[in-house]
């Protein structure tokens, strides 16, 4: 099911009407923000990196074992 150009037409007509023409770029940023903010957690979910693991085992990450070593 695609849009067509007079789909996108009257849409886009619409959301001016009901948002005005200046918060209409704000609503789209905001809604690309949190299009990626989802992807990204999505993509943490699958790919889960050796610290969460680690602690999700209960143990040390060695990360966190430089990172502490570093600040002493």
């Amino acid at each position: 099911m695609a849009l067509g150009s007079t789909e996108l037409v009257i849409l886009f007509a619409v959301g001016i009407f009901l948002f005005g023409a200046k918060r209409l770029p704000e609503l789209a940023r905001n809604a690309g923000r949190a299009k990626g903010e989802f992807q990204q957690g999505l993509r943490d979910v699958s790919n889960p990196s050796k610290a969460e693991i680690d602690m999700e085992r209960g143990g040390i990450s060695e990360e966190f074992v430089q990172a502490s070593s570093q600040e002493e």
